[in-house]
């Protein structure tokens, strides 16, 4: 049997689904009854505020998995990829994906309207995705690509907040 991703993708995809199950069951434990958790208004306003940076996170991964399947040529794993790309929203940051993934941990807690998800989980849990990417993945695309990745990181961030890189990044579907 094929296995259809990378054991590397697989335990981060893994770790990443423990994290937001675990977090949203922690936090509605912790804060169920408390006034702020029953406040109709804040579920209001924080509901609305989560479902926009949820429309941007996803709309970060999809914009970042369109180009980097460019990278993928021939019968490799899927979320893998053979060729380095380095033109779209590539060109202006190297981990576009990650970068709007890391916004979900927010974006889900505001949603569930949980204040320590909000103030105490979902940041952690954004810190934890980002030394991920700066730690494995960063690790494994030098190691698949070598001089290339070199000079590719030496010139396009790891993330970027020009303004263009963010329109690109959050852009609608064409």
């Amino acid at each position: 049997m094929k296995r259809e991703t990378s054991l590397s993708v697989s335990i981060r995809i893994i770790l990443w689904f423990i994290m937001i199950v675990g977090g949203t069951v922690y936090a509605l434990f912790k804060d169920w009854g408390t006034p702020l958790f029953e406040n109709i208004v804040f579920h209001f306003f924080t509901a609305i505020i989560g479902m926009v940076i949820l429309l941007f996170s996803f709309r970060a991964a999809a914009n970042g998995g369109r180009e980097l399947s460019k990278g993928r040529v021939g019968n490799i794993p899927r979320l893998e990829t053979n060729r380095l790309v380095t033109s779209g929203i590539f060109s202006c940051m190297r981990h576009p994906m990650l970068f709007g993934l890391a916004l979900f941990p927010l974006g889900w807690a505001l949603l569930l309207g949980s204040p320590t998800f909000i103030i105490f989980l979902a940041p952690l849990e954004m810190i934890f995705i980002i030394i991920m990417v700066m730690i494995f993945e960063e690790m494994e695309v030098d190691k698949k690509f070598g001089k290339a990745y070199e000079y590719y990181r030496e010139e396009v961030p790891m993330i970027s907040f020009q303004i263009a890189c963010l329109k690109e990044l959050f852009k609608g579907k064409k």
